[in-house]
């Protein structure tokens, strides 16, 4: 792929990106969210048509109008969410939609022969007669990655396969691909786990905001390098914050006698979740989540706010016991979630920005007692000042605002409740610049005020600025707990993500 290129509307997903595979190699493709690594995915199997550059396969020109036409070219994907089907037999999702036929009749068992064949040159043990649905989600993964090669796959694409399967599942993975690899398949490996990048691939290309970083044998590389490519060097995000024209020096000292809004003792989650991990967020002070994507911030956040089940640990809230079964019991705490993805998993785009903003004060106070409209514009109109939501106008369906806006929407929407700990998941991803300063000096004020904040953000530089402790996670395990001194810099902060430990 040579100088791929794609816009939607006004956003540019991709511009100049170069990617180039060879046989028998694993490629990783790497890069934070948004980086572009699905739009290329989808460029390459002809899901987007791409608005500038080349694609060449085996040396001639291709143009794919779909993923059918791109499978019958030799590129086939297997997504993180396995898209068989379970209530079927394995043969039968093999070959669905190219089942042996004769007189349009199904030939079972010419396709259960092919099948147990296939399991056996993929070397895996496998009864091919029974339903999908009755094999783990690893094993389902390996059946797909099977199906994707009896499709006489030349490029096979896996988009994060191991972000459900555990360490052993994660290694039967592993050897298929070499295997594969041995027979002189190209794979694009895209993953989240540096270490899986440095056991398995041989060169790695690195995308960032969009564009590429570069393309690096894997062997040259460090963990800390890596790091570095995907996430930015200091002096780049340093020439952002001057260009923005904030002028944080950092949080000012927490008093140290301040109470524990939350403590969390040997908190866990369920299988593919955190491991259990410790944490204690106090009045008046902001705590940083700090990771590369899959280390496990935002599963943090979910355990924290009941919106994931904890299998292991306790938690007190104001010095009291506090079990977060879900999201109602942690609102009854005084816990306030915006969550990452904002359209989907925070605002309803359908209701207007006045019903978005009253929506968890009116759920607090359940449906049979409706705030009073007087009471509704008063915090509805405080709200939309305090934050300067533009445009002003409650009435307006809140898809309609930009994405700034929307963040602040939904921002205003806990600050009703008057939360005593306010935990945002990536609150300045994807929003301009002047939001992104009104959003950082809102939390830096809310601290003042004793709110109790707890901040992920893939930006180390603005975790740093906002933070009074930074917490390090990697590979979902808190790694490290750091005071936010002068002696923390991005560089210590890259190398303790790097490496996973604090020294």
């Amino acid at each position: 792929m040579t100088g791929i290129g794609k816009r939607f509307g006004a956003v540019t997903a991709l511009t100049a990106v170069d990617l180039r595979l060879f046989p028998g190699e694993i490629h990783a493709l790497v890069g934070e969210n948004g980086a572009g690594k699905s739009t290329l995915i989808k460029v390459l199997t002809g899901i987007h048509p791409a608005d500038t550059g080349t694609i060449r396969l085996g040396g001639q020109p291709v143009r794919f109008t779909g993923p059918q036409q791109a499978q019958r070219a030799g590129v086939s994907t297997v997504y993180q969410e396995v898209n068989l089907c379970p209530n079927l037999s394995v043969a039968e999702n093999i070959y669905i939609g190219r089942e042996p036929r004769r007189a349009g009749l199904v030939r079972f068992s010419v396709m259960r022969r092919a099948a147990a064949a296939l399991m056996s040159r993929m070397g895996l043990d496998v009864d091919v007669t029974a339903r999908l649905g009755s094999y783990s989600l690893a094993v389902q993964q390996l059946i797909a990655i099977a199906r994707a090669v009896d499709l006489d796959a030349r490029v096979l694409v896996l988009d994060e396969p191991t972000s459900s399967l555990d360490a052993g599942e994660s290694q039967q993975l592993f050897r298929l691909m070499r295997r594969l690899a041995g027979d002189g398949v190209a794979i694009l490996f895209v993953t989240h786990f540096l270490d899986q990048i440095f056991a398995l691939c041989d060169r790695a290309t690195v995308l960032r905001n969009g564009t590429l970083v570069g393309e690096y044998p894997v062997a040259e590389l460090t963990h800390k390098s890596l790091v570095s490519r995907m996430l930015g060097s200091a002096a780049d995000v340093l020439e952002q914050i001057e260009h923005e024209g904030t002028q944080h020096g950092g949080p000012s000292e927490r008093a140290a006698a301040t109470e524990p809004v939350l403590t969390a003792t040997g908190l866990g989650g369920k299988r593919n979740s955190v491991e259990p991990f410790d944490l204690t967020v106090h009045a008046g002070e902001v705590v940083g989540l700090a990771g590369l994507l899959g280390s496990g911030r935002t599963e943090v956040a979910r355990l924290l706010f009941g919106a994931d089940r904890a299998a292991t640990g306790t938690v007190q809230a104001a010095g009291a016991a506090a079990p977060l079964r879900s999201p109602r019991a942690a609102v009854a705490q005084r816990l306030a979630f915006c969550p990452e993805d904002r359209k989907t998993d925070g605002l309803v785009l359908e209701l207007s920005v006045a019903e978005n903003i009253l929506l968890a004060a009116q759920a607090a106070r359940g449906w049979a007692r409706p705030i009073p409209a007087r009471q509704r514009a008063e915090l509805v109109s405080k709200y939309i000042a305090a934050l300067r939501i533009t445009p002003s106008d409650p009435k307006l369906p809140v898809r309609s605002l930009s994405g700034g806006n929307q963040q602040k929407v939904l921002l205003a929407r806990w600050l009703v409740t008057q939360p005593r700990l306010l935990i945002l998941d990536e609150p300045t991803r994807g929003i301009d610049i002047g939001a992104k300063a009104e959003i950082q000096r809102l939390v830096l004020s809310l601290a003042e005020e004793g709110m109790a904040v707890l901040f992920i953000s893939a930006e180390l530089e603005e975790v740093l600025r906002l933070s009074h402790k930074v917490e390090v996670l990697r590979d979902r395990r808190l790694v490290a707990e750091l005071a936010n001194t002068s002696a923390l810099t991005v560089d210590r902060l890259m190398e303790t993500i790097a490496s996973g430990t604090a020294s």
